[in-house]
């Protein structure tokens, strides 16, 4: 699809409304279908139920406090914990680093207000951003208990590996962040203790290091591996960036060890819910009463070694859409998988950043809201407001509609022309995306808009 027939298109997607919430009963069987109304469930590799549907708590809603200040809604963060239990839903998932390091806390203070049998917790060592000491990562796992009021952890990671860091190549980053330093040999000691009841690592980057770490698979015994997976990054995670991995590569290798598969960002970062108009008219012809989401859910609850797939349910909306796809779960069909992958293709054609709004790189010194600036870009190409020829019929509409929405969604001093290209985001960036090169990109366009005297 050319560029310019793709920006006639492309539009907003259509949203469904979602099928009834379901009950939480569970069965026997590996991955099979429940009655209907019932969550699906999968075995965990100590034999446990683990919901299919994973709770994400990296995007926890947020509220403005006496001072003015933007903080985690705690009432509400305990309002959807207390519906996913409700629910079926066991599975949680957060870290030392999510929510501006407050997630850990809130959803300590929301789980702990249910029996510990009844959900599952799994946190991360997130020492990824420069001090590798033995002591600030056994700090770091003893702080995460006592923030999830809990005396252990089902679920432990060795958080986003594969990352390079200034002059360090990614398996230098690797060895010095849990090998030089004894963190590995502490955490194995704890899963011995029962503290850790299984130990993994959540993967993004270089595969020299995945391939690594499940060569060293029979020393350590991985008992699970979290993965970005969604129907795009299937077969073309590589094509949307270069240094990124197939999905398709890292499940095959799991899966032929027997390793249970975790999965993150099955939304593409919120994207494959936010279809152009085409392909969203793709799938509701296919499934009328489906959301886009559940496209993408489906997907990843389809392939029989996933364990349970994140998601980041911000608002019960969500959490609710969800419940629906996966209560039970239907599995996609092969021609479903046909359907989705002929989209992907032509997704990764898009002029879109590959921003998951996973927000690892920020704080950024300067101030420019990075996920911000991205989100408003891809918005504003999925809407078809990206018209740089003036001799357009719908330049000075698109134009008007482009700097309108610019203005009114970040603060002036939060726009990409605030960055001074530092470079200290991009390894931290899980999506290997050059953000100095693409702000820059932005900045451009967007003053060439600015600078035309057309009047708005």
């Amino acid at each position: 699809m050319e560029r310019r027939d793709f920006l006639k298109i492309a539009g907003v997607s259509a949203a469904t409304a979602a099928a009834a919430a379901c009950t939480g009963s569970k069965t026997p069987a590996d991955t099979q279908q429940k009655e209907p109304g019932t969550m699906t469930y999968r075995k965990g590799p100590k034999g446990d139920d683990v919901s299919l549907l994973g709770y994400g708590c990296m995007r926890w809603p947020t509220t403005t406090d006496a001072e003015g200040k933007t903080v985690i809604d705690q009432e509400q963060v305990n309002a959807l914990v207390d519906y996913a239990i409700e629910h079926g839903v066991n599975y949680f998932d957060t870290a030392p680093v999510y929510g501006q390091g407050e997630s850990e806390r809130v959803t300590g203070i929301a789980l702990g207000r249910h029996p510990r049998s009844s959900y599952q917790l799994a946190t991360k060592m997130s020492n990824q951003r420069g001090d590798y000491s033995y002591d600030f990562g056994v700090k770091m796992y003893r702080n995460s208990l006592k923030m999830l009021q809990t005396d252990y952890l089902d679920y432990y990671l060795l958080h986003s590996v594969g990352g390079s860091s200034g002059q360090l190549t990614s398996m230098q980053v690797l060895e010095k962040r849990f090998f030089e330093n004894g963190l590995l040999d502490f955490l194995l000691k704890e899963r011995e203790a029962g503290r850790i009841r299984n130990l993994g690592f959540s993967f993004h980057g270089d595969q020299q290091v995945f391939d690594y770490l499940l060569s060293v698979h029979d020393k350590y015994h991985w008992d699970f591996v979290q993965i970005q997976m969604n129907y795009v990054d299937w077969n073309h995670a590589h094509t949307l960036s270069a240094r990124n991995v197939n999905a398709s590569y890292l499940y095959d290798e799991l899966d032929k060890r027997g390793i249970a598969v975790v999965i993150m960002e099955p939304l593409l970062g919120g994207r494959l819910a936010n279809l152009p108009q085409h392909a969203a008219d793709q799938l509701l012809a296919r499934a009328p009463g489906a959301s886009l989401a559940s496209w993408a859910f489906r997907f990843c609850g389809t392939k029989p070694r996933v364990m349970t797939a994140l998601s980041g349910m911000t608002y019960k909306e969500h959490l609710v859409d969800n419940l629906s796809t996966f209560c039970p779960l239907e599995p996609l069909s092969e021609s479903d998988l046909e359907l989705l992958e002929k989209i992907a293709e032509d997704y990764v054609k898009f002029p879109l950043i590959p921003c998951t709004d996973c927000k690892y790189c920020m704080p950024c010194p300067y101030g420019v809201d990075i996920p911000g600036v991205f989100a408003h870009y891809n918005k504003c190409v999925n809407e078809g407001l990206l018209e740089e020829d003036r001799q357009s019929p719908a330049y000075r509409k698109a134009r008007r509609a482009y700097l309108v929405s610019l203005d009114r969604n970040l603060e002036k001093l939060r726009q990409a022309d605030h960055c001074i290209g530092c470079a200290q985001c991009v390894d931290a960036c899980p999506q290997r995306i050059g953000i100095p090169g693409q702000m820059r990109r932005i900045e451009r366009y967007t003053e060439d808009l600015r600078r035309d005297q057309s009047p708005l």
